[in-house]
């Protein structure tokens, strides 16, 4: 039976989809997809599919899109595919009639070195918290969230400039070839999965909300640099510009650190007509990229052009 493999795959965003285009590229027989249903997006509300429904859609696979993964009709549909395995890339939580209903089990794909960093946004967090390595594990799914027993693991390395969309990027590379091992170790019963160790420190991976992608200017240089790489560029480091009359949300996409001793409070804002810093615990921030309310994304120097800060502005 492991060598006839009948997989259905279960994926949403961009992640998920580099993941499912290295099974195509492999030949692999998959014989459904399920993925979120079409949402409205974008000023006109139309409908938008999925990035994995467009693939599946492009490459002519059985596309599932239900509402309510306990739905007595979705769980028929998905029996009729009969599949033996299944692989989940960036999906949602399924129920146990779900994961426990393939022969050979599910397995997920997690965008971390487990048991670190369990939870939505594992790429993000890697970097906020100056790790020098991350990587992607395979494991089998139970009833608790990220929890089940560790097929194999990839390790990748964080650079000191990463941001989230490169490791993203690298860690979907890396992702697409954990997963066909692991369907190869499966196709040939040489699994030996190992429970996740529960001791140590286990850092989480929270989902990202308004509360926490607010920069603290208060914090050290070292630290503020990775929050924002860490968050861009989505959903984006923010803070609020003191200037003027004027309070407004602003988003930081990318900035750099530089060391120095200073008396100025955390959060002050220094402009020339080149560059725009901010001082932090230990040094400055100087901001390469921002976005006002109601504005594109822009350079500092370009933003320099026309927007006037006043001595008293800052950001908090």
């Amino acid at each position: 039976m492991p060598n006839d493999l009948r997989i259905v795959f279960m994926g949403t965003p961009d992640f998920a989809v580099g993941v499912l285009k290295e099974m195509v590229g492999a030949g692999k027989n998959i014989v459904g997809v399920i993925t979120a249903p079409d949402k409205p997006a974008g000023r006109g509300r139309k409908l938008m599919a999925s990035a994995v429904k467009e693939y599946a859609v492009s490459q002519h696979l059985t596309v599932l899109q239900p509402t309510n993964l306990k739905e007595e009709f979705f769980l028929k549909e998905l029996k009729e595919l009969k599949a033996n395995i299944q692989v989940v890339v960036a999906f949602r939580m399924l129920p146990k009639a779900v994961w426990q209903m393939p022969e050979l089990g599910t397995f997920n794909l997690h965008a971390s070195l487990l048991p670190l960093y369990r939870g939505a946004a594992p790429i993000n967090w890697a970097i906020i918290n100056n790790e020098e390595k991350t990587g992607v594990t395979t494991f089998f799914i139970d009833e608790k969230i990220d929890t089940g027993s560790i097929i194999a693991n990839k390790e990748v390395a964080i650079e000191s400039n990463e941001t989230a969309e490169t490791l993203h990027d690298k860690l979907m590379e890396k992702g697409g070839e954990l997963v066909l091992e692991t369907l190869k170790l499966i196709e040939k019963g040489n699994l030996n999965p190992k429970p996740q160790p529960e001791s140590g420190n286990l850092n989480e991976a929270p989902k990202l909300t308004p509360e926490n992608t607010r920069i603290d200017w208060t914090k050290p240089g070292k630290e503020i640099d990775a929050f924002i790489r860490g968050l861009s560029p989505y959903p984006v480091a923010w803070s609020v510009l003191y200037n003027n009359t004027e309070e407004l949300k602003v988003k930081i996409f990318a900035a750099a650190f530089e060391k120095d001793s200073h008396n100025f409070k955390p959060g002050s804002i220094f402009s020339s007509k080149k560059e725009l810093k901010v001082s932090c615990a230990d040094g400055y921030i100087f901001i390469k990229e921002i976005q006002l309310p109601g504005k594109r994304k822009m350079e500092s120097s370009a933003l320099l052009n026309g927007y006037l800060f006043d001595e008293d502005s800052k950001l908090s």
